[in-house]
């Protein structure tokens, strides 16, 4: 859980620079939008955006800042991810984090989002951009954010043994697998050692072999 939490802290103290940023962000979208002669559709998907970058974009500032709105929402992607493998989820947990899942997928539609107070994102555009092109885009971040701390806030109400089960499951997973791993090497080794053996006994290149066993008392060569 710490883990989760400090990944949480990480993403939002890069959406804090971000947020400062917001007005650069609105101005590199302008400029794709231009470029792409895409001026009538609101900024939709995630994958829209990546599209702009890779393609119509032109200048270092718009590139910067719309890649480090990607790199966002991938991060939030992967901490998805690793909220499913702390544990199986409550169906209270399940549909905050299916919701989560959702907001951050390639292709969601994003323009009917809009973030409420206490966040303010949506006040600092114009109503025309509000309503018809950015509001959706801008409000995809804080709503994502909202949910990801109303899961971690669920989860720590668990009893602790739900989460370490999962743990445990998982360090017996990896302690299986080593011991399979182990067995093959000793496998392979032994395998290994027959096929250099010489059948009559003696060196073989570059090891010694036992000589072969003869009864006390016998004749020595």
């Amino acid at each position: 859980m710490n883990e989760v939490k400090e990944f949480l802290r990480n993403i939002e103290q890069s959406y804090k620079l971000f947020q400062q940023q917001q007005f650069t962000f609105i101005a590199a979208l302008e400029h794709c939008r231009e470029n792409a002669h895409d001026k009538i559709r609101p900024i939709s998907s995630i994958s829209q955006v990546q599209n702009y970058m890779e393609h119509y974009c032109n200048n270092s500032t718009d590139n910067r800042i719309l890649q480090m709105f990607l790199k966002l929402c991938s991060e939030m992607s992967k901490l998805c991810q690793q909220f499913e493998s702390l544990h199986p989820g409550t169906p209270a947990t399940n549909n905050i984090l299916e919701k989560c899942k959702i907001l951050v997928s390639q292709s969601n539609d994003l323009s009917s989002l809009r973030a409420r107070y206490p966040h303010d994102v949506v006040n600092h555009l114009s109503c025309d951009e509000a309503r018809n092109h950015y509001g959706g885009v801008v409000s995809l971040i804080p709503i994502t954010l909202d949910l990801m701390k109303e899961w971690i806030a669920h989860s720590e109400k668990l009893p602790r043994k739900a989460i370490q089960h999962v743990s445990d499951q998982e360090s017996e997973q990896k302690i299986a697998g080593d011991k399979i791993s182990c067995h093959c090497v000793a496998t392979q080794t032994l395998a290994s050692t027959e096929r250099n053996r010489d059948p009559k006994g003696g060196k073989t290149e570059g090891k010694m072999i036992r000589p072969p066993w003869r009864p006390p008392g016998g004749p020595t060569l």
